[in-house]
This record gives structure tokens, C-alpha cells and sequence, in this order.
């Protein structure tokens, strides 16, 4: 596995399950198009999974 994930925010929040919105947040994601760098690690994976449906993760 990578030491760092490129994950990108695609679709909003809007709309979304309060929790789901946290955990967006919680990324460090902001606005629609924001990419940060989070470490590989079960942690970030886990949060992934949950809202994969509103990003884009690269390796």
C-alpha cells in the first residue's frame, strides 16, 4: 500500500446523513473539488468506505 491517499471531494454534502457529513469534515475535505493527502492506514480507510460515494481516492 501507498503512504498517502489523494482523496478529492466530488459531490456535496448536501443533503447527505449528518454523520456522513462529520466524517467529510473530519477528512479535513471543505468544498466540492478540495483535495488533501491523509496517511494509509485503517483509520482512513474506514472513513472511506463510509462516504465513497461522494469521493474520488487515488493512491
Amino acid at each position: 500500500m501507498a503512504d498517502k491517499l489523494k482523496i478529492t471531494l466530488v459531490k456535496s454534502t448536501i443533503g447527505c446523513v449528518p454523520k456522513h457529513k462529520k466524517i467529510v469534515e473530519a477528512l479535513g475535505l471543505r468544498k466540492v473539488n478540495h483535495t488533501v493527502e491523509q496517511p494509509d492506514n485503517a483509520a482512513i480507510r474506514g472513513m472511506i468506505k463510509q462516504v465513497g460515494y461522494l469521493l474520488k481516492v487515488e493512491e
